[in-house]
């Protein structure tokens, strides 16, 4: 029973100190990589996130209010207005709302299928490993969008549909990476000591490996955000989207099929493209921060 304790209050403590590393950053060992790449991105995500958030008090207008169509850009409509008299300003704004919803859902979907399957393939290892990693591996060698496309024609286009189809097809690269890392920890003296004091597998998951793995998935997850955005946006502007509900992509599919090019209204489909771009970056450089940071931890440990 002291046994037990004594490992129970080593736990506790470690999930402390794992939390207020993850929650603090370190600034001091993550200062040179947060000037570098990480705060530019942070600032464009912040301001992203706000838009998204809070559309309502930085659009002019109601995104489904109507004006005169094919306007240029005014002081009253800063982007001009579109092929139904919308304000496209309005519509970039509460577009971001959409996008990120979209990049973010589907990110989380992707990012708990690795984590359970890399999670379950490293520590069981044997046949379960091999019917995992087996079926990654087929995974793997999908296309994945021409299956997105044919998903997509013939389901109902919505946006649940579209997360669902980004998140279940996004997964294998992210439980490679948690299988390798878990096979590393399961084989870590505390681990060891925990199977031998007859605790379960899944509290030796919960409790000693994934705290482990977080330095991992916290890069993997934005990286996935910022590939469900692109997805999202290339589906959008096929015509694969939900018109019902316009996101960066929708408007650049609109601006394609109903008049923005033929017109040069670059005010239509220049803004959504930028967009798009800036934040899939700026969430690139979050995910790039968080793995040059935790380098740039390891060789100062490596130093000291």
């Amino acid at each position: 029973m002291m046994q037990k304790e004594v490992y129970i209050q080593e736990s506790v403590r470690q999930w402390k100190d794992i939390i207020a590393h993850h929650l603090n950053l370190d600034i001091r060992k993550y200062e040179r990589t947060l000037n570098k790449f990480n705060r530019g991105g942070l600032f464009l995500f912040a301001f992203f996130l706000i838009l998204a958030l809070f559309p309502s008090l930085f659009a002019p207008y109601s995104p489904t209010e109507r004006f005169i169509s094919y306007e240029s850009p005014s002081t009253a409509h800063l982007l001009g207005t579109n092929d139904i008299g919308n304000d496209i300003l309005s519509e970039l704004i509460y577009g971001a709302r959409i996008s990120m919803m979209v990049g973010f859902a589907s990110a989380s979907i992707s990012t708990l299928i690795g984590l359970m399957i890399g999670l379950c393939s490293g520590y069981f290892r044997g046949t379960p490993d091999e019917l995992l990693m087996g079926f990654t591996d087929v995974v793997l060698t999908i296309p994945k969008i021409p299956l997105i496309i044919i998903i997509g024609a013939f389901l109902h286009p919505s946006i649940l549909t579209l997360i669902l189809v980004l998140g279940l097809l996004s997964w294998e690269s992210i439980a490679r990476v948690v299988r390798s890392k878990t096979l590393q920890i399961r084989e870590a003296g505390y681990v060891k000591s925990a199977r031998c004091m007859g605790f379960s597998s899944f509290h030796i998951m919960a409790s000693d490996i994934f705290p482990n793995l977080i330095h991992i998935l916290l890069p993997k997850f934005m990286l996935a955000t910022a590939s469900a955005m692109i997805s999202e946006a290339s589906l959008s502007f096929l015509g694969l989207g939900d018109i019902s509900m316009k996101s960066w992509g929708i408007m650049l599919s609109f601006a394609f099929s109903r008049g923005g090019f033929i017109r040069d209204m670059w005010w239509w489909y220049l803004p959504p493209g930028i967009c798009i771009t800036l934040c899939v970056m700026s969430i690139a450089l979050i995910g790039f921060g968080f793995e040059g940071g935790k380098e740039n931890e390891k060789r100062g440990v490596d130093t000291e």
